[in-house]
C-alpha cells in the first residue's frame, strides 16, 4: 500500500515568552494507506502536537509533510482548511457536538464547508449515521443520548465527507470500558471494510492494542514503532461479554 502519510524530519518550536518548548525534534514517519495506528506518549511526549499537524491544524517549524502525495506542510491557511475537509475526519474526546441540534444536523455540518449540494446533505448525513447504527437517534439532540452514543455521532461527523484518514484524539477517554470497546469495534469495522485509514492518540495501552501498529513518543521524538500482528478484536470481546448500559447498543 502506498504511504497516505509521509513526514521527514519533522520539528516544532513553540515560544513561551523567552522559553522555547522544542515539542518536535525531527521526526520521520510513514503511515500507509488503510493502517490502524495507535500513537502513544506520555504528557509532553509530542503526540498530540504531531496530531495537530498531521490534522492540517498546525504547521511544523521546518521538514517535510506529505498527507496523500501533497506537500501540506507548505499550503496555507485556505489550503490547509480545504485539505481538512476533503481528506481529514476528527473525533475528539469530548465529541464536540452542538447542544440544541439534532444528531443528523451536528453531522451535516461538515457538508455546509464542502462542494456537496445542499439536497444531497441530509442523504448523506443519514448513511453516516447508519454506518455507526444512530439512525433511529437521527433527530435526538445531544443531552437525549449517552457518551457512547454521542461519540458515534462524531464518528459519523467524520465519515460524512468520505475522508481518506480518521484522526481520532483519545476517543474513548470520557467513556466507560465497555462503551470504549464499542467505539474501537466501529473504528476496526470502518479500517477493514472501508480501508480508511485511522490514526488514534492514546495514553491507554488496552485501546492502543486494538491498532495493528503501535507508535511511541517521548520527549519530542519518536522512540518505538511496533507492528501488532494479532491485535484484540473488539467486537469478538464484545460478543462474550453482558449488554449493560447505552439502550442495548452493541457495535456491529
Amino acid at each position: 500500500m502506498p504511504a497516505i502519510i509521509e513526514i521527514q524530519n519533522l520539528v516544532k518550536d513553540y515560544v513561551l515568552g523567552d522559553v522555547v518548548v522544542h515539542a518536535l525534534k525531527g521526526v520521520s514517519l510513514e503511515i500507509e494507506t488503510g493502517e490502524f495506528v495507535a500513537i502513544m506518549g506520555p504528557s509532553g511526549s509530542g503526540k498530540s502536537t504531531l496530531m495537530n499537524i498531521l490534522g492540517c491544524l498546525d504547521k511544523p517549524s521546518s521538514g517535510v509533510y506529505r498527507l496523500d502525495g501533497i506537500r501540506v506542510s507548505e499550503l496555507n491557511r485556505d489550503q490547509l482548511a480545504e485539505i481538512r475537509n476533503r481528506k481529514i475526519g476528527f473525533v475528539f474526546q469530548q465529541f464536540n457536538l452542538l447542544a440544541r441540534t439534532s444528531a443528523l444536523e451536528n453531522v451535516e455540518l461538515p457538508l455546509i464547508y464542502s462542494n456537496v449540494v445542499a439536497i444531497d446533505h441530509k442523504p448523506k448525513a443519514m448513511r453516516a449515521l447508519s454506518a455507526v447504527g444512530l439512525e433511529a437517534w437521527a433527530g435526538h439532540q445531544p443531552t437525549q443520548l449517552s457518551g457512547g452514543q454521542q461519540q458515534r455521532v462524531a464518528i459519523a461527523r467524520s465519515l460524512v465527507n468520505n475522508p481518506r484518514i480518521i484522526l481520532a484524539d483519545e476517543p474513548t477517554g470520557a467513556l466507560d470500558s465497555r462503551t470504549g470497546m464499542e467505539i474501537m469495534a466501529i473504528f476496526q469495522r470502518l479500517n477493514q471494510e472501508s480501508e480508511i485509514t485511522i490514526v488514534v492518540v492514546t495514553h491507554d495501552s488496552d485501546i492502543a492494542a486494538f491498532a495493528t501498529r503501535n507508535i511511541h513518543f517521548k520527549d519530542g521524538r519518536l522512540v518505538k514503532d511496533m507492528r501488532i500482528d494479532q491485535p484484540r478484536r473488539a467486537k469478538e470481546e464484545l460478543d462474550q461479554m453482558p449488554i449493560e448500559s447505552e439502550q442495548g447498543l452493541v457495535a456491529s
